[in-house]
């Protein structure tokens, strides 16, 4: 017996509204598609806080039996400025910008994606197709809307047309808008005249003579939009009906609502059973933006350099953070926060490295059968991982009873115990254990604090050579030291 058929998954529906029972449209097998970055920039911690909800998702699905084809793609062309249909493209702008090829922008940010993910113990997904490589399956999807009726071809530029679909079907049921309010609220833009109506969107763009990236096609020379490749990706892998597809919150409209649109338009079906959306990550109560400063990427989270936290902080702890809060749920990035997050993922990692030193009795005072299902039931119940969370600390106050003599368990308890708190933290919630058994982080940061003490008493003395010796040294093993208003940090380098 598999592990899924004894653990029925509940998944809230962004298309209904409501938790619904997950069934695959074939059984022990689950296709899902998650939308990827556009590689034009660093990736942002927003992005990194929905990969890792569906690097959640993932490997719940594999440890319950399922066979898992999961797809996420890279958008390395045809995603325009501020979303819209006018506009540079982000990967041309940003090589006109750097005076260097597209296909260098993409290489470079791809790369620095894939490090990211790693750093934070990502799974690879199962395809990880690009945009630019599946221009001909876009092209031929294009030409079916076209024969279907719903798309019309305009000076070497083609767009879906909305109020036509709408006709047969109900563009806007997934964010739950209508039609006329859109017509209603529509501004005439500059650059949007060929549309016969506002609401419309590209299929495909006409490349203007100085546009870099730019392939034939049956209208001309262009290049696909940015919807579309959606949905040429994930049906060419995963089939015309598909079980689940995930995104940021962001991306529901228009993105996810032309999808539908567009596959319907080609295909006559609606292209997902089951639409998961990761809420968005905020900044101390605020929404992230660069044009503010209210922002943070992962490489200034992990070395510590930045201005809005005190310290460094390993990758496992931003993931536990993460983990504690629900993937529907807006998420506050705060020094306290994670802090508070590091003492909790210590005393975790702490608990279960005392496993291997607990002894078992012949009688358990313990039910650690009731406890194990608890933490299947949070994740069955749409992915909770909170829940999970405070089960894992049930978890801990069994071992700690145990160690300290307040309760006993028997040698196959203890084994159960052990196994699905590891499976739990380690192979689903994907922490790695970097303590090695002796809460080595712990040791360290007293360690360097002594220095650091150290190191401020040598200056109040006026002894710089020693002040810049200590400062030194540490930075020689790859401890930096950074001096600020509110006293002395450090970070890991």
């Amino acid at each position: 017996m598999q592990l899924y058929q004894s653990n029925p998954i509940k998944i809230y529906n962004s298309l209904t509204g409501k938790k619904e029972v997950f069934k695959p449209i074939n059984e022990g097998h689950v296709g899902m598609y998650v939308c990827g970055p556009t590689v034009y920039s660093y990736v942002h911690l927003g992005n990194v806080r929905t990969f890792m909800s569906f690097d959640i998702v993932f490997r719940y699905l594999k440890h319950l039996d399922y066979k898992v084809r999961y797809v996420r793609n890279i958008t390395d062309a045809g995603h325009l400025e501020n979303d819209e249909d006018s506009g540079e493209d982000k990967v041309a702008k940003k090589a006109r910008l750097e005076q260097i090829e597209p296909m260098e922008v993409v290489q470079k940010y791809t790369v620095d994606f894939h490090d990211v993910l790693n750093t934070f113990n990502f799974l690879p997904p199962s395809i990880e197709p690009t945009a630019t490589g599946h221009i001909i399956e876009q092209i031929e999807l294009i030409s079916k809307i076209i024969e279907n009726g719903f798309a019309y071809e305009i000076n070497g530029s083609v767009y879906f047309d909305v109020h036509k679909f709408n006709e047969t079907s109900q563009y806007g049921k997934l964010s739950k808008r209508v039609l006329e309010d859109l017509i209603h609220n529509t501004r005439t833009l500059d650059g949007q005249s060929d549309k016969r109506n506002p609401q419309d969107f590209a299929l495909w763009k006409k490349a203007e003579p100085q546009h870099i990236m730019r392939w034939p096609s049956p209208w001309g020379d262009g290049f696909p939009g940015w919807h579309l490749e959606c949905t040429a990706m994930s049906t060419k892998y995963l089939g015309d009906k598909f079980d689940i597809h995930g995104g940021g919150m962001d991306l529901k409209f228009p993105h996810h609502e032309c999808e539908i649109a567009q596959n319907e338009a080609a295909k006559g079906c609606s292209p997902v059973n089951y639409w998961m959306h990761a809420n968005m990550l905020e900044l101390n109560g605020a929404r992230m933006s660069k044009s503010t400063g209210n922002t943070v990427n992962p490489h200034e989270l992990l070395s510590g350099e930045n201005n809005f936290f005190s310290k460094a902080f390993a990758p496992g702890v931003i993931r536990f953070f993460v983990a504690q809060a629900h993937y529907r749920s807006v998420l506050d990035l705060t020094d306290d926060g994670l802090l508070a997050s590091e003492k909790g993922f210590m005393k975790l990692m702490d608990a279960i490295n005392l496993l291997d030193n607990l002894r078992p009795t012949s009688t358990s005072s313990i039910d650690v059968e009731v406890w194990k299902q608890s933490c299947y039931n949070a994740m069955n119940d749409d992915f909770n991982t909170p829940i999970l969370i405070a089960n894992l600390f049930e978890g801990v106050k069994f071992i700690n009873q145990i160690k300290d003599g307040n309760a006993t368990i028997s040698a196959e308890d203890l084994a159960t115990l052990s196994e699905t708190i590891k499976t739990f933290a380690f192979d689903i919630l994907g922490l790695e254990n970097h303590t090695n058994g002796d809460s080595g982080t712990d040791k360290l940061s007293g360690a360097v604090e002594v220095l650091i003490k150290l190191r401020q008493e040598a200056r109040a003395n006026k002894d710089f050579a020693l002040s810049d010796k200590i400062r030194d040294e540490l930075a020689a093993v790859g401890i930096v030291l950074k001096d600020g208003k509110d006293g002395t940090t450090f970070s890991l380098n």
